[in-house]
């Protein structure tokens, strides 16, 4: 018996381990790809604090230490460019996550297959749509004379408005864009989360006489709160980060739009052209990633104060 135990034991073995090296292979490529392209360029955060010259190489140019670093931190340009980068970050993912979970319940609340995946294929296509083809779009309807918009305006008898030398209707333009670029996207994930939800609760709200509204309130949504807990604190990491397409293309670079679409991003770009540093542009992208970090690591922290299950680490 003891001899017919061992075999048996070999062979399992035998079997976890060929299916362990099956497991292995399959991560190798993903790790290498993660290794050669996430972790061998971080070796270039030199440049960041040398003055970085063609010529001479990485190694050839001149050591500055923080120079490049107070360049940024000095210049006239640091608060406005801080203050656009987060202000519209944070309209972004408090305004896109409402809409995310509010469409992601509308589709859960859709029972007809057919109705559903045709919703979901029209919400999810914007996301597929570059920066570019978007921008002429909004160009097609805020065009100072011949966009939609402006037409509809004039035929209610109001006055035509150059958009693009007002900066004060930015913030909303461009949020709306994002929102409408990424809502699909985002709700997707919402919608997989409440697929899982335990149906016997819908039977005994039902049961108990309860409304949509408060099966809304009181079932779907505290049981997207951890996943949108997850959700914002990986958008915060990037709070400090702009997406350049958005608000180069969008605003087709209008000098006079600057006050309120000019962020951290599009200052590298045109740091780079003007003075072609790119000591400068590293240590920008340094500066946001250290930051991205340290609020990712406080964000969660409070999060976890407030309830431990929703932490992300």
């Amino acid at each position: 018996m003891n001899a017919v135990a061992l075999s048996k034991r070999k062979k399992i073995r035998n079997k976890i381990g060929s299916k362990q090296i099956q497991y292995w292979m399959m991560c190798i490529i993903p790790v290498l790809l993660v290794f050669i392209f996430s972790y061998v360029p971080m070796f270039g955060i030199i440049i960041a604090f040398k003055d970085y010259r063609y010529d001479l190489g990485i190694f050839g140019s001149q050591w500055i230490g923080f120079g490049n670093f107070k360049f940024f931190l000095q210049s006239n340009d640091f608060i406005k460019i801080t203050w656009n980068t987060l202000y519209m970050n944070f309209l972004f993912i408090v305004l896109g996550t409402a809409a995310a979970v509010g469409l992601a319940i509308m589709l859960y609340g859709i029972k007809r297959k057919v109705l559903l995946k045709l919703y979901q294929t029209v919400y999810i296509t914007p996301h597929f749509l570059s920066w570019v083809v978007v921008a002429y779009m909004v160009y097609a309807i805020l065009h100072p004379q011949y966009g939609f918009l402006n037409i509809i305006i004039e035929k209610l008898g109001g006055n035509m408005i150059d958009w693009y030398s007002e900066p004060k209707y930015w913030p909303a333009i461009l949020t709306i864009c994002n929102v409408w670029k990424t809502v699909g996207m985002n709700s997707i994930i919402y919608y997989a989360a409440l697929m899982g939800v335990d149906s016997s609760l819908f039977e005994a709200a039902e049961i108990d006489g309860a409304t949509k509204t408060q099966i809304n309130r009181y079932i779907l949504i505290p049981s997207l709160i951890p996943l949108i807990m997850i959700m914002t604190i990986l958008a915060i990491g990037n709070i400090f980060r702009a997406d350049f397409g958005l608000f180069y293309n969008v605003p087709r670079n209008v000098g006079t739009l600057y006050d309120t679409t000019d962020v951290v991003d599009t200052y590298v770009y045109r740091a780079m052209i003007s003075f072609g540093n790119m000591g400068i542009s590293c240590a920008i992208g340094l500066l946001q990633s250290v930051v991205g970090f340290i609020l990712v690591v406080l964000t969660n922290h409070v999060s976890k104060k407030i309830d431990p299950d929703n932490g992300l680490f």
